[in-house]
């Protein structure tokens, strides 16, 4: 027997049943039976759809399979995952964000969680010559030799999200939260927003494909519209993104349901339709014209830092860059270096999975070919990929980083809980939302401090890691301070897992002569790379 035909001759049992009692009880019986009508025609609906095969065979009763499905993610992350092992971040990691953010106890009892048995743990190596950490909150500066007007740029940084990915309330936080603090924050390449500019925050102002911000009627690059923007004092850095960690080659995506008046006038896109940035910039189309428009856009600017943000992908391509700068004499003031791993809006399932160098890999193809070719001291390297505590900004340090960036750490800090719906428009807190209902529980004055927390106490964490190692500043970290087990018997350093090359390798032809895989790679890729294409 069927689930149709139990479920209709339950139903007509029951409600012939309850129209003969209440005949002989009571007239107030009926409407006792009334709630029971709704479900009764839910039930037929149910078995008359032809979209959805579970409500046909089991009418009413199949909807808790959507009810479960919708909330699936709150019950995996609050009942079922342990501390360690929820993803992408786990509720340790979630947990110290919002601990640093509210300037709560963040200190651990009982020991670690972890099993540092298990192969892929990374340790920092300790010194018996500690050292107290003198400066808190150190600075690098961009740009020293080549702008006029340099920047000096925190150790922690808010990586680029969009105005239109995020809402107006949370771009107000994170900018008022980076001006408490004193970092800056990346714009994202949706253009610059008056969100951006209320707080007074320093801004990386990002130049994606769709030169949103400086967007001809055309779609393609407008100087004059460029210089009106970027010579804003709020403006300190501009950022060209030729690719990003979470889809790298796909160009950026916001849903037609997050598209506002306000978010098409801004981006001079129109309303109501899905704004798709194109894969690849029409303003230039290789390295050498790459390097070209770098110099432009920092003339254009009155001499502020001009840098470029990539998941690395093919080694060959950045090489044909930097033999593009060794040829031309022009170079970027910076390099961003975006992982695989990182992304906080909406991503095609293939792209976030499978496309795109991890975060310390893609490091150390920049970070080598810059001293490869001896232009190491000309550029500042950013890192951003999951970058939430401590520890990570000083794995990405002693790979070659400099600074780091901070995406969905910052989010936390506004109260992200990790619902995954980023791309949905329906943000639980009001983050990820264009939702007026949803956007009002974003309290701004409360959430920027928080951010400007957890900046501060990340850094200083940071800092502490590097006086437990008898180190004072960033730039005393090496390789040589991670170790990784690799076995249940061996942990090895970083220095001995990776080859980091010496400055001059590439120019001077030396990788062929070590007995190395990935030199052979390199030197292939360096052979491989063109200045007049990518």
């Amino acid at each position: 027997m069927s689930a149709v035909t139990i479920f209709f001759g339950i139903s007509s049992g029951v409600f012939g049943g309850l129209i003969l009692l209440a005949q002989f009880v009571s007239d107030a019986f009926i409407w006792v039976s009334l709630p029971l009508f709704p479900l009764f025609f839910l039930g037929v609906w149910d078995v008359t759809q032809k979209r959805k095969a579970v409500l046909r065979n089991f009418p009413v009763i199949g909807h808790f399979r959507y009810l479960f499905e919708l909330i699936r993610p709150e019950i995996q992350q609050y009942f079922i995952e342990s501390d360690t092992d929820g993803k992408p971040f786990n509720r340790d990691e979630r947990s110290i964000v919002y601990q640093r953010a509210k300037a709560a106890l963040s200190t651990r009892p009982f020991g670690t969680l972890n099993d540092l048995d298990r192969t892929g743990t990374e340790i920092v190596v300790h010194s018996l010559n500690a050292k107290e950490p003198t400066d808190h909150n150190p600075r690098t500066r961009i740009g020293e030799d080549r702008c006029e007007k340099p920047y000096d740029a925190a150790l922690l940084n808010i990586s680029a999200m969009s105005y239109g990915s995020l809402s107006a309330s949370a771009i107000r936080a994170l900018n008022g939260g980076a001006a408490i603090g004193g970092f800056f924050h990346n714009t994202g390449e949706g253009g610059i927003s008056p969100y951006h500019l209320e707080p007074g925050g320093d801004l990386c102002w990002q130049i994606g494909t769709g030169y949103f911000g400086c967007r001809g009627e055309r779609g393609g690059f407008d100087a004059e519209r460029f210089r009106q923007n970027a010579i804003r004092p709020e403006v300190k850095l501009i950022e060209i993104k030729l690719s990003q960690g979470a889809k790298p080659g796909h160009g950026g995506i916001l849903p037609a349901q997050k598209v506002t008046e306000e978010i098409a006038a801004i981006r001079n896109v129109p309303l109501g339709q899905d704004v798709l940035s194109p894969p690849q910039h029409s303003a230039f189309g290789s390295p050498v014209e790459l390097l070209q428009f770098v110099d432009e856009l920092r003339k254009l600017s009155g001499g502020k830092p001009v840098g470029i943000k990539l998941c690395v992908g093919r080694p060959r391509e950045f090489l044909g860059i930097i033999k593009a700068a060794l040829d031309t004499g022009l170079m970027f003031d910076f390099v961003s270096v975006d992982g695989a791993e990182g992304g906080t809006g909406a991503a095609p399932l293939e792209f976030a999975n499978s496309i795109g160098l991890p975060l310390t890999e893609g490091l150390l193809v920049v970070q080598n070919a810059l001293v490869g070719t001896n232009l190491r001291d000309q550029t500042k390297i950013i890192a951003a990929g999951k970058v939430v505590t401590g520890f990570h900004i000083v794995q990405r340090l002693a790979i070659g980083a400099d600074l780091c960036n901070s995406a969905r750490g910052m989010m936390f800090a506004l109260g992200c809980i990790q619902a995954l719906r980023c791309n949905s428009n329906h943000c639980p807190v009001g983050v990820a939302t264009n939702n007026p209902s949803l956007e009002r529980g974003l309290v701004v004055e409360d959430k920027r401090q928080r951010v400007a927390s957890f900046q501060k106490h990340t850094v200083e964490a940071a800092m502490e890691i590097l006086g437990a190692a008898g180190l004072e500043r960033p730039d005393d970290l090496t390789p040589s301070h991670l170790f990784r087990r690799r076995s249940s018997s061996h942990f090895h350093s970083y220095e001995d897992i990776y080859d980091f090359f010496e400055p001059g390798d590439l120019l001077e032809g030396r990788l062929g002569k070590r007995d190395s895989d990935y030199d052979e790679l390199f030197a292939r890729e360096w052979a491989a790379a063109k200045t007049g294409v990518f």
